[in-house]
């Protein structure tokens, strides 16, 4: 092992006293898990999913055994981190550990109680994945590897969380949604029944974002906030659209506003720039931009379109 010399031992005590003064007195807190909520993740989808995510073909005991196990783990782990993450929201930051631990506690048994029914919305979702998609063989082939239900699935179980009030924990699970599908869902977006992203690729879809039912996204769209130079002082507020039941929006599309509302049965054209309402059964598309080809001498007359 290589020493130190004397100047980098130097700077490296000047670098740690900076810092160290800097973050001025450390809070006593106990930070989250980050591994642990991943694996957390793991196991709701196993919830969502038991056929596919489970330990193999079992008995309709052994099932709900294993079932059971796996609900009883993401209680555990849920109220641990849940009583760590309360710490950072203003209303508990002073609090004692066991009054977080029952707060924790109680969110952690309202969220159990809610998975069937975030089941059955996950299962509309491969459902609308599947008849909305021609290359998709089975709705297996969907559940195990299309990137657009994971985000989804992950946002649906983090959104309960968010409407429960757990601090950190649902956006640590869409953040890391995001980093492996590149798909960004807000934990506080409102997604309809038989959702489906295609691609899905660059989709950024904003906290307070309302999505109905029906509606398919394609790669690269933007439900996005008109303007974010008012910082913190627009929380709480409406800054991103209401997307209305039986809405296509193709790919590069940007929709843009908390005013903005996209009526029912609207289709938005590829690379549609919005920041205004659209009354339903409306077709809203960009004109075909003029190509220009030219050969190597530079005639831009000689290549004809076919």
């Amino acid at each position: 092992m290589s020493t130190l010399s004397k100047s980098a031992e130097i700077a490296i005590q000047n670098a740690a006293e900076s810092i160290r003064e800097d973050a001025g007195e450390w809070k006593d807190v106990t930070r989250p898990d980050k591994a642990a909520i991943l694996e957390l993740i793991e196991r709701l989808q196993a919830a969502a999913f038991p056929e596919h995510f489970g330990a193999g073909r079992k008995s309709n005991v052994a099932m709900k055994y294993q079932i059971g196990a796996n609900l009883a783990e993401i209680y555990r782990i849920l109220v641990k981190q849940a009583t760590h993450c309360l710490q950072f929201s203003p209303e508990f930051q002073n609090t004692e550990f066991e009054e977080r631990k029952a707060i924790a506690e109680c969110r952690s048994t309202e969220f159990i109680s809610r998975l069937p029914a975030i089941r059955a919305m996950l299962k509309m979702d491969v459902e609308a994945a599947y008849a909305g998609d021609p290359a998709a063989y089975n709705t297996d082939e969907i559940i195990f590897s299309y990137p657009g239900l994971y985000a989804i699935m992950v946002n649906r179980m983090a959104h309960e969380l968010y409407l429960l009030k757990i601090p950190l924990i649902p956006r640590i699970m869409t953040e890391h949604a995001h980093s492996l599908t590149g798909i960004d869902i807000h934990p506080g977006a409102t997604l309809g029944k038989y959702f489906f992203i295609d691609h899905g690729t660059g989709v950024v879809v904003g906290e307070t974002t309302i999505i109905g039912d029906r509606v398919k996204v394609y790669q690269g769209v933007t439900l996005g906030a008109l303007s974010t130079r008012g910082g913190q002082s627009l929380r709480n507020q409406r800054r991103h659209p209401t997307i209305g039941n039986d809405v296509t929006i193709y790919s590069g599309a940007s929709i843009l506003g908390g005013d903005t509302i996209i009526g029912d049965d609207v289709v938005i054209g590829g690379n549609s720039f919005i920041t205004f309402s659209i009354p339903a059964h409306t077709r809203v598309s960009i004109r075909n931009p003029e190509l220009q080809m030219k050969t190597g001498n530079g005639d831009p007359d000689a290549i004809e379109r076919v």
